[in-house]
């Protein structure tokens, strides 16, 4: 099947058959991708930011201090210019 038979035959499905189709995808995607290689310099930022988090340098914040600044009003506020 070609890519554009393909696209026509998403285009013609419903959203939940989408939704299930790219749920589909990725699920693929992260059982393949563990032969992705990753560069040193991100095996060595990590590595830092763990060695920080360990060492307690690190300021830390719990998943509900963050979703409420992220939701808080004034962070809401559309800058114009």
């Amino acid at each position: 099947m070609s890519l554009r038979e393909i696209s026509d035959e998403i285009s013609r499905m419903k959203l939940s058959e989408k939704l299930l189709l790219v749920e589909d995808i990725w699920d693929s995607i992260a059982l393949s991708n563990s032969g992705l290689p990753i560069p040193e310099w991100h095996k060595e930022e990590l590595n830092k930011r763990y060695s920080d988090y360990k060492d307690g340098k690190l300021k830390l914040h719990n998943w509900q201090t963050v979703h409420e600044e992220l939701l808080s009003p004034k962070r809401m506020k559309v800058h114009t210019t």
